[in-house]
């Protein structure tokens, strides 16, 4: 399995439910643009040890930061180690944003 997903092949998916989709952006960033992934839990990246192994293994997960790039791929590499079957949306929300994926609001 790819580390990565595009917005438009995470798009069915999240429209199916078949995936568990969580926003692990830094609080900060969280905080200062509560759109997200519809469906999408908020997870704290620097608490990943504490919420990680409440995940259920039976879903593929998918994550996302604001851009795709280190918070996504440090809580990647954790969760792969853990033994789940994830990915990261390539860009961040900002990709799925741009690429005309639905949002909710938090």
């Amino acid at each position: 399995m790819s580390r990565t997903i595009t917005p438009n092949d995470l798009m069915p998916l999240v429209a199916n439910k078949t995936v568990n989709v969580l926003d692990v952006r830094r609080q900060a960033d969280f905080q200062s643009d509560t759109v997200t992934v519809p469906g999408a839990q908020w997870k704290n990246p620097e608490l990943i040890s504490e919420w990680s192994k409440d995940l259920p293994k039976d879903r593929e997960v998918v994550i996302y930061c604001a851009r795709g790039g280190s918070v996504s791929n440090s809580v990647l590499d954790h969760l792969l180690g853990q033994g789940y079957r994830a990915r990261y949306i390539e860009g961040g929300i900002e990709a799925w944003k741009a690429n005309g994926g639905p949002t909710d609001a938090k």
